[in-house]
């Protein structure tokens, strides 16, 4: 019985593996204008900020913010190329309708 109350008092944790503060080093130089410009090419729109991807080593991402005031996170490869992107939505809802 005592293994059970261990197992119901906290055995899983479902969500502690998470780990979305993983710090990104922004693009600098040459890097950060030819990213940049890749993301705006594809998608365009203002950047909002431009780094390293964390979650895939190797990679770039550079969040664009587009006309209707969406966003969208822009991957790319090492060559600059675009290999996916991820649409945030509206994060600032100032006009809800």
């Amino acid at each position: 019985m005592r293994q059970f109350a261990l197992a119901a008092c906290g055995g899983g944790s479902a969500g502690a593996g998470d780990t979305d503060d993983k710090k990104e080093p922004p693009l600098t130089g040459d890097i950060k204008q030819k990213a940049e410009a890749a993301a705006i090419a594809a998608h365009p729109g203002t950047v909002i900020k431009s780094e390293e991807d964390a979650e895939k080593p190797g990679m770039y991402a550079v969040e664009v913010k587009k006309e209707d005031g969406t966003t969208v996170e822009v991957y790319l490869d090492k060559s600059f190329k675009v290999s996916g992107t991820k649409q945030e939505g509206t994060e600032e809802t100032e006009n809800d309708g």
